[in-house]
Parts: structure tokens; C-alpha cells; sequence
């Protein structure tokens, strides 16, 4: 069962990902989800978190993203980090009033 969590900043992004770390998940295991995909990846890297790969999508997946929206795109990469359908749905409204989202799953 995948953990998510909320956050507003970068900061928070940090102090999350370091109790789950404690908690015993390694920086492999936790992805943070950014609407602006500058941010997401400017973060990622700051943070050493994961993305999500062709690996955890599939390349059908993959390769359909790359011609949907931003939106569109998120809710797939949230599904493939563990979420629900719904949970992904109700996650990238979150992202759209400018939060991050973390999702760790081992």
C-alpha cells in the first residue's frame, strides 16, 4: 500500500521524505510529483527521488503521455507510483493549486 503525502514547498518535500526514510524506505522508493515539470524535476534532483520510468508504465503508457496533457500525464505516473485511479485524479487537483505530492511505495 503506497503512503502520500501533501506538501506546499520543497522544504516540507525534504522533512517528509526524510521521516520516511527513517520509516525504512529508501530514496528509490519515493517519488514527488510537481504540476510544473521544471519544478518536479528540479526537486527530484535536489531530493534524490525517483521518477517514474517506462519501466513502471509500460511503453504504451510511455509513449501515449508524450501526446496528452500535463494532467493527463500526472494522474498515469500517480496510477503507476501505486495510486488509485481516484486517488490520482484527486491528487493532481492538489497539484493544480501549486502542491507537491509524495508518493512512497516499496
Amino acid at each position: 500500500m503506497p503512503i502520500k503525502r501533501t506538501v506546499e514547498n520543497g522544504l516540507q518535500a525534504k522533512k517528509e521524505i526524510d521521516d520516511l526514510v527513517t520509516k525504512g524506505y529508501t530514496h528509490d522508493d519515493i517519488y514527488v510529483f510537481a504540476h510544473d515539470k521544471k519544478r518536479g524535476n528540479h526537486i527530484n534532483d535536489a531530493l534524490d527521488t525517483e521518477t517514474v520510468s517506462m519501466k513502471d508504465q509500460g511503453f504504451l503508457k510511455s509513449m501515449k503521455n508524450m501526446f496528452t496533457s500535463r494532467g493527463d500525464e500526472l494522474r498515469s505516473k500517480m496510477e503507476a507510483a501505486g495510486l488509485s485511479k481516484e486517488e490520482a485524479a484527486a491528487a493532481e487537483e492538489e497539484l493544480d493549486q501549486g502542491k507537491l505530492i509524495i508518493i512512497a511505495k516499496k
